[in-house]
């Protein structure tokens, strides 16, 4: 079994990804809009050019998401997408990479736990946080 986050965007979505996806250093494997869907004419939900199903792969780990329909939207909020890196250099890049335009909660630095640990919302209202951990 594989959880992953899947996350809800109020039309900014493929920004995001494309986004992450440099961020991240990661694989950009789907991005469909709701203009391709099958019945997409049919649909009440009329959002030309939004994206209806995005996938982003780094290494093992997987990020989702889609634009929500303006009505059905909520910002997020109760918990953070977790970037574990190896790298302590990575993780400042990752960190300042995600954090450019959005609000820091809490500076990149070391703790008790990690050589680097910080915690930002970034420009799409994501929670982030970036985590390279102490060797044990």
């Amino acid at each position: 079994m594989q959880l992953n986050p899947y996350l809800f965007f109020n039309g900014q979505c493929e920004e995001a990804f494309k986004h992450y996806a440099q961020c991240l250093g990661g694989n950009l494997d789907a991005l469909h809009s709701y203009d391709e869907a099958p019945a997409a004419d049919d649909s009440p939900c009329n959002m030309p050019g939004k994206i209806m199903h995005a996938r982003l792969s780094v290494g093992s780990w997987v990020l989702m998401g889609s634009d929500s329909p303006a009505e059905h939207f909520e910002q997020p909020q109760g918990f953070a997408v977790t970037a574990n890196v190896d790298d302590p250099t990575e993780a400042e890049r990752v960190f300042h990479g995600l954090a450019e335009g959005g609000t820091v909660r809490m500076p990149i630095e070391e703790t008790f736990w990690a050589v680097r640990f910080g915690m930002l919302v970034d420009r799409f209202g994501i929670p982030w946080m970036v985590n390279c951990e102490k060797a044990e």
